[in-house]
């Protein structure tokens, strides 16, 4: 899964104005080359360069670099919202395979940009926000794709939204260096072992 980062869209402008906003679309893009290149802190200076910019361009548009990773952010959590909002059908495994599957498309799209804006918000009150927002749109996920999971033990429903988390995800991929596919095959047993335990704690309340 490729992550798009999109232009504005054009609008009836004079010549500034256009020049302008390709500069701001130059900047956010450069910012996206940087981080998915590995680069873990680019600098503004590093943004300028790659987008063929001043330095100056880069602090007429973002006010600093919060205000560039909010908008990258925007543009990438925008690029995975239709795999985030697909409906998964069949039983209740199937369902978590296919949630599985998923993450792993969302993780393996988002990790570089994650890591960059994982280290950038230990200073960024924005940031930080923006993280416990995603967090929260993936328990929503979770909780609809796995409606099962709403009448679960409470620690159990933890333990699977931990091992279905990007911060699993990494920690396979780069801890512990395993291939896409090995890490997801880790994945899925984990969360199946999890849901079988939810199963199992269902019935036994209905006995």
């Amino acid at each position: 899964m490729a992550i798009r980062i999109q232009s504005r869209p054009p609008r009836a402008a004079d010549g500034r104005q256009r020049r302008s906003e390709r500069s701001r679309d130059a900047i956010v893009h450069a910012l996206y080359e940087l981080t998915l290149a590995g680069e873990l802190e680019p600098t503004a200076q590093q943004v300028a360069a790659r987008a063929r910019v001043g330095i100056r361009s880069v602090f007429r548009h973002f006010a600093d670099m919060d205000s560039l990773y909010a908008e990258l952010g925007a543009q990438v959590r925008a690029s995975i919202a239709p795999l985030m909002r697909a409906e998964l059908s069949g039983t209740t495994s199937e369902r978590a395979r296919g949630l599985v599957a998923r993450r792993v498309q969302v993780f393996e799209a988002i990790a570089p940009h994650k890591r960059a804006a994982n280290l950038a918000r230990t200073r960024s009150l924005f940031l930080q926000r923006q993280h416990v927002a995603m967090v929260r749109e993936l328990r929503v996920a979770l909780l609809r794709a796995l409606p099962e999971t709403a009448t679960a033990p409470a620690d159990l429903v933890e333990a699977l939204d931990d091992a279905l988390s990007f911060e699993a995800w990494d920690r396979l991929r780069t801890d512990q260096r395993l291939s896409r596919e090995r890490a997801a095959a880790a994945m899925e047993r984990s969360a199946l072992a999890l849901v079988a335990e939810i199963l199992r704690s269902r019935r036994g309340r209905t006995r």
